[in-house]
């Protein structure tokens, strides 16, 4: 008796499983034990077969990639129309609906995202990159529902009861961790691509980052780093470039929690360069300020604004060049509305490029920013007062009681006017003076701050305009971790991490376009907040009858308002404007104009 002949074409063969009288589309592919070689086989169920052999996919059907889907041989007599509602329909967003039944749900803040969704291609370029609407509206889903209800995902099942998602199957925690685990690092790139085409020339590029407390205890990125809250728990650096010219973010990555920002921006310009944005102007501050980063930016000539520490060489030799003075250095000009006083050097920097064989590039408009600050400078040198009358105090304090000193980089961080002299074995204190050098350093720099920028034309206080800009990036992180519930990872594999992270760009970019048009319009006067524009609009239902078309509440109030301020166009039938279509009798002359609603 001879076995079952092996299948030769290569592909994993769909049959049936029937299980407590339920039949199953699955498959059984081999897994091979590499240290005992021994072969066992696990059930793969793609979805469901009724009697009539029809296959209906499931989840695990709908998030597989096209290389497992096109690897799935089913059989010739198997009724598969269903799937044929998986395929994007051309010029049309609707999505496979299973299982439908009577619904009467909240809809209108979610209407209000999707239309957002749309204004600023967040939708489209999902589709261009998944070619799947059921995972788009998915991900959609996933991405409004913190910033809607400030909840984890463990209530977004029920959420959906309630409220008309633009998914439209349950997203239970199985089916987020399924979906989030199958975005890859290749589909981040692809959106960044996408979101890079976007912008204009000479946008400008905001770049920072922050901290994220995590619970998973797993993830490689949160080895290291202390936490900056004070919380007994672990962390990850967020980064984040967001444009300053269309009011959203276009790229982030995450880091290890202990990585110095300045260590992280090769990265970043090696994965913006990868991404496509071209000619764009990037703004840091001074955590990424630092001669290697200066000597990146000179070498891809690539246009930049910097925070630059006063400390540094070329700033510090253009301040030292001023000598004593009374008011203000000699030589700088002063800006009335600002109430500073400012200069602009230009600096030549010459860089050595060993991949190209060691040829020389020489920076493009490379300027020293100067600027000086009146009160900041008495403040400051109060400040540098105190501290050495503070200091001097502890050190003859722990002088007088004998006590043991801490290690070195604590003295110096603590005691950083003084020179302190200690017996090497005991560690208690001989003698200390003050660092005379220090302190006078700090005192010819008090009042001084100073920006860089490089392939610019801009004058020194065209560049602090720009720079101040900053501010509205901070207010975006701030939103990440409040409105959106982005301020704690909850995340416990490498691969949900991507597709979170993912999940959570998409949600900022539509949370941050709301903003934007909120505190940029009246309805900033209206509302406290851009969560109180969702609140008015959340009121409007869906009402879903099977068998009929769906029917959306009348826009009323400020919600009319609200689409009008965002260039919304209201959905038919939902205006308090009514035509009347009574039909009356012809007569001749002149016909009558429409009777309208507000006419009555």
């Amino acid at each position: 008796m001879t076995g079952r002949p092996p299948k030769t074409d290569g592909k994993q063969h769909v049959t049936i499983h029937t299980n407590h009288g339920y039949q199953y589309a699955s498959t059984q592919p081999p897994t091979i034990n590499p240290k005992t070689g021994k072969k066992t086989y696990h059930r793969i169920h793609w979805g469901t077969i009724d009697k009539n052999l029809k296959f209906t996919p499931k989840t695990r059907y709908i998030y597989a990639t096209p290389q497992e889907k096109a690897n799935l041989k089913f059989p010739t007599t198997w009724d598969l129309s269903e799937l044929d509602k998986l395929q994007p329909p051309p010029n049309n967003t609707t999505t496979a609906i299973y299982n439908k039944e009577d619904k009467n749900r909240l809809y209108g803040d979610i209407w209000l995202l999707e239309q957002i969704a749309t204004k600023t291609g967040i939708r489209q370029d999902l589709e261009k990159i998944f070619n799947n609407n059921e995972i788009v509206n998915d991900i959609l889903t996933l991405a409004m529902f913190p910033y809607l209800t400030n909840y984890t995902y463990n209530r977004l099942a029920r959420w959906q009861n309630i409220t008309k998602t633009p998914s439209n199957h349950e997203l239970s925690p199985t089916n987020i961790t399924r979906l989030t685990q199958t975005i890859t690092e290749k589909h981040r790139i692809e959106l960044l691509k996408l979101r890079a085409a976007r912008l204009n020339k000479n946008e400008l590029c905001a770049v920072d980052s922050t901290t994220k407390s995590t619970y998973g205890n797993s993830l490689a990125d949160i080895k290291w780093g202390k936490n900056k809250e004070g919380l007994p728990l672990q962390q990850t650096l967020e980064v984040v470039v967001y444009t300053l010219d269309s009011h959203m973010p276009v790229y982030y990555r995450t880091f290890p929690g202990n990585m110095p920002d300045s260590r992280s921006l090769e990265t970043i310009l090696l994965d913006l360069d990868h991404a496509g944005f071209k000619d764009v102007i990037l703004i840091t501050d001074r955590g990424f300020e630092k001669i290697r980063n200066l000597e990146k930016y000179i070498l891809q000539g690539q246009a930049m604004i910097m925070c630059t520490k006063v400390q540094q060489k070329y700033v510090l030799e253009k301040i030292l060049s001023f000598g004593e003075f009374n008011t203000r250095p000699e030589g700088m000009e002063i800006d009335s509305d600002m109430r500073l006083y400012y200069q602009q050097f230009d600096v030549d920097y010459d860089v050595e490029d060993t991949v190209a064989g060691g040829s020389v590039k020489k920076s493009d408009r490379l300027k020293v920013n100067l600027y000086f600050d009146v009160i900041r400078r008495g403040e400051e040198l109060m400040n540098l007062e105190i501290d050495i009358k503070l200091q001097r105090a502890q050190l003859e304090a722990l002088m007088r009681e004998g006590a043991v000193l801490d290690d070195d980089v604590v003295l110096k961080q603590v005691f950083c006017y003084f020179k302190i002299s200690y017996d090497s074995v005991g560690r208690v204190i001989k003698s200390y003076v003050v660092d005379e050098k220090k302190v006078c350093k700090a005192r010819q720099t008090s009042g001084f701050f100073a920006i860089m920028s490089h392939k610019l034309d801009m004058g020194a206080m065209d560049v602090l305009c720009v720079y101040r800009l900053r501010d509205e990036q901070e207010k975006y992180f701030m939103m990440m971790k409040s409105q959106m519930g982005g301020g704690r990872h909850r995340v416990w594999s490498e691969e949900g991490e991507v597709g979170r992270l993912f999940v959570l760009f998409v949600s900022l970019v539509l949370g941050s376009y709301l903003r934007f048009v909120w505190r940029s319009s009246d309805l900033k006067g209206v509302f406290l907040s851009s969560l109180e524009v969702l609140d008015e609009m959340r009121s409007i239902r869906c009402i879903e009858r099977v068998g009929e078309v769906d029917f959306v509440t009348p826009f009323v109030g400020g919600q009319l308002d609200i689409c009008d301020v965002f260039g919304f166009e209201v959905p038919k039938g939902c205006l308090p404007d009514y035509v009347s279509r009574k039909k009356s009798a012809k007569f001749r002359g002149r016909s009558r104009k429409n009777v309208i609603e507000r006419d009555l």
